[in-house]
């Protein structure tokens, strides 16, 4: 089978090594893919938003099955394109990914639905998201409804840091995206990132990690797309897994087949574990980054034959075994993030923090440039270790970190560190 993978990030890197492993795996072609994915599939020139360039590609490539990686297209309606074009795929519909084009749309669903979610409001005028602080306890959430990279959300600690980033959604900030601004109470608790396989009607859970959102130790400083993981997160008991299941995903894959868009693809639960139990933050709607990089490293099963029978409906005949390991990702990002990155410095070493047992290097924002590797984004690598215990595999992934050789990168030194705490 011939498999066409969109995407450029740590995301996709990790995806390609592990449908790199498929026995039903022909050729696999990244679209573009990066430095790192070109050592495991070829990677190709091709505008994901360009539908019609994209089926012209398969038809002439053969390509029997696309993975999409990334939101935008998603968002944009690549799937729908291949649907009509008669070309499997994985990924959810335009409509479906709403759940994550849409931070108010996802809301109202689970206010009708009942699923449990912080209280909100959404505006879409910056005069009445302003009048609504009144109603609101400090600190409160900001976000920018649409798609933002991960950055169009502000954890505001009083009303004129809450005023301030809803100026900078109504003035452009974020694109299209800030057109509308969604208003949440503050959840207390412990994240926690949940994945969920669906093809329409039946679900499987997939492990559970942790990201690391600050950029600063201990989870201080602004959000980024995410500084580091670990899987499995302790604080996804059995218990927690089991109400996550039945108190969020079923009834949200239930509510979208009901309105008459299914979702068939990834559904990534973003929690906040409290008091009363799991409440959803956010949904994505395709694998997370960094998240997918331990995930992927933990999974025994065959992602290609999952994936599979999630585009087929066949998903309940799968099981998927994990590896009782656990593996940690260290995001080494770009001086500058998440702010302006700094472009074009050179990165050595890469070769050396791979060659080491049980650790793979994930690229991310990078680029080749008569031979040499250079960064090109704000998070450039993804050092990934696995281990007995969530202690051993960060052991492992700082000793492969400290074999790179880069000046202009940076990292936290603390990934894991609530796991550890545990023990």
């Amino acid at each position: 089978m011939n498999v066409l993978l969109i995407g450029s990030g740590g995301r996709e890197h990790a995806l390609a090594w592990k449908l790199a492993q498929s026995p039903l795996l022909g050729t696999l072609t990244c679209a573009p893919g990066n430095p790192g994915i070109a050592d495991l599939a070829a990677c190709v020139s091709l505008d994901p938003s360009d539908h019609a360039a994209v089926i012209r590609f398969c038809r002439d490539h053969a390509i029997s099955f696309v993975v999409v990686g990334p939101e935008a297209p998603l968002v944009g309606g690549l799937t729908d394109a291949l649907a009509e074009s008669g070309i499997k795929h994985f990924g959810p519909s335009r409509r479906a990914a709403m759940l994550e084009g849409s931070k108010g749309f996802t809301k109202d669903l689970c206010r009708e639905y009942g699923i449990p979610t912080a209280a909100y409001g959404r505006f879409g005028d910056a005069a009445a998201a302003k009048a609504f602080l009144g109603t609101q306890r400090f600190p409160t959430v900001v976000k920018a409804d649409g798609l933002a990279a991960g950055k169009g959300v502000v954890i505001a600690g009083s009303r004129a840091e809450a005023e301030a980033a809803i100026d900078a959604c109504f003035s452009g900030a974020f694109g299209a995206a800030g057109a509308e601004v969604v208003i949440e109470e503050f959840l207390e608790g412990e994240e926690a990132s949940f994945f969920a396989l669906c093809d329409g009607a039946a679900v499987i859970p997939m492990a559970s990690a942790q990201d690391h959102k600050r950029v600063g130790e201990h989870d201080t400083g602004p959000n980024t797309g995410g500084m580091g993981a670990y899987s499995p997160a302790p604080v996804m008991t059995e218990t927690m897994t089991a109400r996550t299941m039945n108190e969020i995903v079923r009834p949200t894959v239930d509510a979208m087949a009901a309105r008459g868009t299914p979702f068939k693809g990834v559904l990534f639960a973003g929690l906040m574990i409290t008091a009363d139990g799991p409440k959803l933050i956010e949904y994505n709607v395709r694998f997370g980054d960094p998240e997918t990089q331990v995930l992927m490293m933990r999974l025994k099963s065959d992602l290609l034959v999952a994936m599979l029978a999630t585009a087929d409906g066949t998903l309940g005949q799968v099981e998927l075994e994990w590896s009782d390991d656990a593996a940690l990702t260290v995001v080494y990002a770009a001086e500058g993030y998440p702010g302006t990155p700094r472009k074009g410095t050179e990165i050595r070493g890469i070769d050396a923090a791979g060659a080491l047992d049980r650790v793979e290097v994930f690229h991310a924002g990078t680029k080749a440039v008569d031979g040499r590797i250079v960064a090109d984004g704000g998070r450039v690598l993804a050092v990934t270790a696995t281990g007995r215990t969530v202690a051993e595999a960060q052991t492992r992934a700082y000793e492969a970190v400290d074999r790179i050789d880069w000046p202009g990168g940076f990292c936290r030194r603390d990934i894991g560190w609530r796991a550890i705490g545990r023990t």
